[in-house]
């Protein structure tokens, strides 16, 4: 639209849009917060809100990321801090997926649990900080449980995968419909002090190696709990593998998994022999 690409150029600071103008766009010309955000970057403009990424992502890049597609499975200590970091990246829609409810031993730790939403949907709760903290991000809330049988629906259409469960079996079950897909998975576990990170492309199988011999039951975590630090230690490190993959660029956690011991502060790289498991 040529009004709406001369009114963004008319009003930008430089090559930057700040917030109160893409807002005054929207309304002016009567599209959603996320079309005006396309359209900036699309003519090579900069929404202000990202001007601290231009270091590291392009404006090129920046749209590329805005077209991108996430599916984040689990909404709780690793979702909430994912889901935060997609959304102040500015990936353009992400799928949250999760059926529970907070309660309140989730509020040591789960980003968006708070007395007062205590009782409310965990997607529900992403969905109102998402619309809060960037609302040309589209976030899809699905109240479910992520299952062999409905896994490929979940996921249709996502670049990326995201693991942010608590369970072996739906980890299992995650790896395979994004192995059917032919989807990139991230997988984050975290337990206590302790947390680990890796990346698994179709045919690597990555996540089905790590737990081999493991195929039931939950993670560590309900042995050891978990503190405030350590999930948002490893979601970080997951946003990061996130948008090494979207934009294509960096070197991924691919056939390796990265172990963090915050008790010690050591962080070690143990190479995963293909069709194994670790190797000695």
């Amino acid at each position: 639209m040529r009004a709406l690409s001369d009114y963004l150029h008319e009003h930008a600071e430089g090559d930057l849009l700040p917030w109160r103008t893409q807002v005054a766009a929207a309304e002016r010309f009567h599209l959603p917060l996320a079309t005006i955000e396309e359209a900036i970057l699309t003519i090579g403009l900069l929404p202000a809100r990202y001007q601290r990424n231009r270091q590291t992502i392009s404006v090129g890049e920046q749209l590329q990321l805005f077209r991108s597609k996430v599916a984040v499975i689990g909404c709780g200590g690793l979702g909430g801090y994912i889901i935060e970091a997609l959304a102040r990246l500015g990936v353009g829609e992400i799928i949250a997926v999760d059926p529970d409810v907070f309660v309140e031993h989730n509020l040591n730790r789960q980003l968006f649990a708070t007395p007062g939403m205590l009782g409310c949907a965990k997607v529900e709760a992403a969905r109102r900080r998402v619309e809060t903290i960037n609302p040309a991000v589209t976030l899809v809330p699905m109240a479910r449980s992520f299952t062999e049988t409905n896994g490929r629906d979940i996921l249709n259409g996502a670049q990326v995968a995201v693991d942010a469960l608590d369970n072996v079996t739906a980890r299992l079950d995650l790896a395979e419909a994004c192995e059917e897909l032919a989807i990139p998975l991230v997988h984050g576990a975290i337990g206590g002090w302790y947390g680990q990170v890796a990346s698994q492309f179709p045919g690597e199988r990555t996540v089905q190696r790590i737990f081999a011999g493991r195929e039931t039951g939950h993670g560590v975590e309900k042995e050891l709990g978990n503190p405030s630090f350590t999930p948002a230690v490893v979601a970080g490190l997951e946003v990061a593998e996130v948008c090494k993959i979207l934009l294509g660029t960096g070197i991924p956690l691919r056939n390796r998994k990265l172990t963090v011991d915050l008790l010690h502060m050591e962080i070690e790289e143990i190479p995963l022999v293909p069709g194994g498991g670790e190797a000695s």
